[in-house]
């Protein structure tokens, strides 16, 4: 094990299994690696706390961040939630109370450890990152700072189920039909005994497929802000530092937390999809294992390393370059804000009329579009996590079938850093209706690059808490906050705003095609937040190059592989696209464990016919060991009528090539203004 931030490294403790009892009995299954010598000279301690089974599901990303915490003086703790891989009980639902108390029992519990000094950090990418935030709010006292990677504040807003008030299409039965695989698979044998059937079948037969839950919720209701952190910044009190990057869907949530949290806290955005920033495409990937040992020794050891003195916020400013759906590297350089928000913003704005981006002041027209229901092809996968289909490609397809308004190339650089918004006149001609909008980098050549974007459901205009119907023909001004994004505009580059009434399949379509009316000219405005660097950047303290422990010695049967298919058929107009993930067949060292996943996701539509939208999404998992063979297999649909969605979940499980539970779940559930 090398590091490049300490010269001294620890020999490392593994304690491969252990249980925490709960005071309600149910035992939890963790992971721990410690310092050799933690017993006689305690550590602090650092949970990370999941549902992706810390034997397979994570084992292989586990080994090479854990004991490289431990070897530089810290107990690194992962643990299962309640109802996943060896844990005791249900797992129910997202985020729930139950695992949030959970959580404060694991604390505890730590905290008292011979080996642990009572003071605790929590770290976690997506599920992890949203329970540090969760179990922060309930300012547990052994909790003294968290990084919270990937994942929001506002769990309506900006999560896998509807963005702007539109369902997203794309992720929320995609997710969902995850998570009814991960609820219904087994533990292992090795680990809790002969028990091991009745807690799978228990799983098999009591877990529900958690979208029924979601879709019945289409408003931001109680539902939604039980584990949104924005409904009370001020219950958070511990240090937080909040990391995300610009081509991950979940960054919105990182200049909120800086603007909204009283405590300490700092803010990161590198261009990485959803993965943590070591393992970071697109590049620049970082040391992200060095900086968060700064972070821990500062708060955990009281060392201080001047990580409080540096710029609250720190960001790549990313260049253009031709849009790929796989980028390894993405040029730019890093720039920081001293403190979010800025002291004093500085917006650009521009005049949407006759096609074009205007600096001044111009009369506008009506401009009519009928919505094409294919329309979102370019866009790529809502939440890339590393693999070659996830980065949307060149926009002029979508372009195409939207309104579009273009500017003139810039004489110089422009760069922006922040929420860009479109301000709007218009009229639609049905009383349920979306908006997807597009900001874009559009190069000398033409070629059309996505830079930020953002949905609405109008019925939500005035509020995700209390939608209203529309009134066809009637005109409305209103709003639409594009995603949190950081771009420089080089040189003879310009500016372009698409506009649609239809993204599929990223926005569950409208019950009826859709005709958009814009009243362009001075009521239609985009409004750019600029950044203007300073002398700030040449100050900046570089970031190391991405460490951490070697990954074991994985026997590789079937390689990693994933690919995305669209075909349209001309003579009905069906347009089909298919993602295949495969996650592979590998067999882990150690535990001998053979892990095998595949993902397929279909998203079907007639052009003209939005009741036509169809997903469906198929998942397996294997998990063996000699002749201990298991399966679980699901299959989720999800479609739509004018006034319903209708939903049906299958899961079977096997043992070896014998099926021994199957399960189906199907159910209509009211469309609500969506």
């Amino acid at each position: 094990m090398t590091s490049k931030y300490n010269t001294k490294l620890l020999p490392v403790k593994v304690i491969d299994h252990t249980w925490i009892v709960l005071s309600d009995g149910t035992k939890l299954a963790a992971k721990i690696w410690l310092p050799q010598d933690a017993e006689q000279r305690p550590v602090p301690a650092i949970l990370e706390y999941l549902p992706y089974r810390k034997n397979d599901g994570t084992a292989l990303r586990d080994a090479t961040m854990h004991p490289y915490l431990a070897a530089h003086g810290y107990a690194s703790v992962r643990v299962d939630i309640r109802g996943s891989g060896d844990s005791d009980g249900l797992l129910l639902d997202e985020y729930l109370p139950q695992e949030q108390q959970d959580a404060l029992e694991i604390l505890a519990w730590l905290a008292a450890q011979p080996w642990c000094t009572g003071a605790i950090g929590m770290m976690g990418i997506s599920w992890g990152g949203f329970n540090s935030l969760q179990v922060a709010s309930h300012r547990p006292p052994e909790l003294k700072a968290i990084i919270t990677l990937c994942s929001t504040d506002d769990r309506y807003t900006d999560d896998c189920h509807y963005m702007g008030g539109c369902v997203l299409g794309s992720d929320m039965l995609s997710w969902a039909s995850i998570m009814l695989n991960y609820c219904g698979l087994p533990p292992d044998p090795a680990v809790v005994g002969e028990r091991w059937r009745e807690m799978w079948f228990n799983r098999l037969e009591n877990t529900r497929p958690f979208v029924e839950e979601w879709l019945s919720h289409q408003v931001r209701d109680d539902y939604w802000k039980q584990g949104s952190v924005c409904e009370d910044y001020s219950a958070i009190e511990c240090a937080v530092y909040a990391i995300g990057g610009w081509a991950d869907p979940y960054t919105n949530s990182i200049p909120r937390l800086l603007a909204g949290l009283p405590g300490p806290r700092k803010g990161l955005i590198g261009p990485w999809q959803h993965l943590y920033p070591h393992m970071g495409v697109p590049g620049p990937a970082i040391g992200f294992l060095q900086e968060s040992l700064r972070w821990w020794d500062y708060w955990l050891k009281g060392i201080d390393n001047g990580i409080m003195d540096e710029p609250m916020l720190r960001v790549w400013m990313p260049e253009a370059v031709p849009p790929q759906p796989y980028e390894a590297e993405w040029p730019g350089r890093w720039t920081a804000v001293e403190k979010w928000p800025p002291a004093q913003a500085s917006l650009q704005e521009y005049t949407l009329a006759d096609g074009c981006l205007s600096e001044t002041a111009v009369a506008g027209e009506a401009m009519t579009l009928e919505g094409a229901q294919v329309a979102g092809l370019t866009a790529g996968t809502w939440c890339p996590n590393g693999d070659a289909i996830g980065m949307p490609i060149d926009q002029r397809i979508d372009d195409g079938l939207s309104l579009t308004f273009t500017a003139e190339p810039v004489s110089k650089p422009v760069e922006i850093l922040g929420f860009p918004e479109v301000k709007l006149k218009l009229a639609v001609d049905q009383p349920n209706a979306l908006l997807a909008v597009r900001l874009c980098d559009v190069s000398p050549d033409g070629i059309s690059r996505l830079v930020s974007w953002g949905l609405l459901n109008l019925t939500h205009r005035e509020s995700h808490e209390n939608p209203l119907p529309l009134v066809p023909g009637q005109t409305y001004t209103l709003k639409v906050r594009l995603n949190f994004t950081g771009h420089r505009l080089k040189e003879g580059h310009r500016w372009r705003v698409a506009i649609s009434p239809t993204y599929w399949p990223h926005a569950w379509p409208s019950p009826a095609p859709v005709k958009l009316t814009l009243y362009t000219g001075a009521d239609c405005r985009l409004i750019l937040p600029l950044h203007l660097p300073g002398k700030l950047d040449h100050s900046l303290r570089p970031f190391g190059p991405p460490d951490g422990c070697p990954p074991p010695a994985v026997a590789w049967i079937r390689p990693r592989k994933s690919s995305r298919n669209i075909n349209y058929d001309v003579t009905t107009g069906r347009l089909e696209m298919v993602d295949l993930m495969d996650g592979g067949r590998y067999r882990l060292p150690g535990s001998g464990l053979i892990h095998d996943s595949i993902v397929i996701n279909k998203y079907s539509i007639v052009e003209g016919e939005p009741l036509s939208a169809r997903v469906e999404c198929e998942r397996r998992i294997e998990i063996s060991r000699n002749d201990w063979v298991t399966r679980v297999e699901t299959t989720s649909t999800m479609t739509a009528d004018a006034t319903h969605f209708h939903l049906t979940n299958v899961r079977d499980a096997y043992e070896g090539e014998t099926r021994v539970f199957t399960k189906s779940w199907t159910t209509s559930i009211r469309r609500h203004f969506v």
